[in-house]
């Protein structure tokens, strides 16, 4: 790795946390430059733009949710329990290396949607790809006979996203962490009957 990879590498990492925790609009040239300790010149010799370092830092963050989600799968052996991954991480997601700020898909895509399109991109571009990863788990499930062959894997997956991310929101937004679990039972009741 070249000094100037080195260099835009330790930019992301150290702004990441603050771009996931204020947002995009939130984040200032100075919270980029207080975070990395380097001056607006090394930060924009290596960015062209706060557009460029808030994308590289959203990708940064979405890849530690799915190495994390990822790594655990590798541990399970049926595609029931690869599924329920999600209600244990979410459920216990202090015991994980979590970014900083929560979830980065719905950070950016509250923020996002109405303001930066290229984050509303990005923050899409990674749900459907989320979409995807659990169309094709179901799939292999219902091929392997975990799974009634009546199952609509797209329509399970969005409701699995959908609900994840509602109960982060709604215990996020309320401080009331019992919510989050409560929630999470009934993503892991969706998975039990399929």
């Amino acid at each position: 790795m070249s000094k100037a990879e080195k260099t835009k590498l330790f930019i992301v990492e150290m702004t990441a946390p603050v771009f996931n925790e204020k947002g995009y609009s939130g984040t200032s040239l100075t919270d980029i430059t207080n975070a990395t300790g380097l001056t607006k010149g090394s930060i924009y010799g290596n960015f062209a733009n706060k557009d460029e370092v808030a994308l590289a830092a959203f990708d940064y963050n979405l890849k530690k949710v799915t190495h994390i989600i990822q790594q655990e799968m590798d541990k399970k052996d049926t595609y029931r329990d690869k599924l329920l991954v999600y209600v244990h991480v979410y459920e216990n997601f202090l015991k994980h290396p979590f970014p900083a700020g929560g979830c980065p898909m719905l950070n950016t895509a509250t923020e996002a949607d109405d303001t930066h399109p290229a984050l509303k991109k990005r923050a899409a571009d990674a749900v459907m790809a989320w979409k995807d990863r659990i169309i094709a788990i179901i799939e292999k499930g219902i091929l392997n006979g975990e799974f009634s062959k009546k199952t609509n894997a797209e329509q399970i997956a969005l409701t699995m996203i959908a609900t994840i991310e509602g109960c982060i929101m709604i215990a996020k937004l309320t401080g009331k962490m019992h919510y989050r679990n409560a929630i999470m039972q009934s993503v892991e009741k969706l998975i039990n009957t399929l």
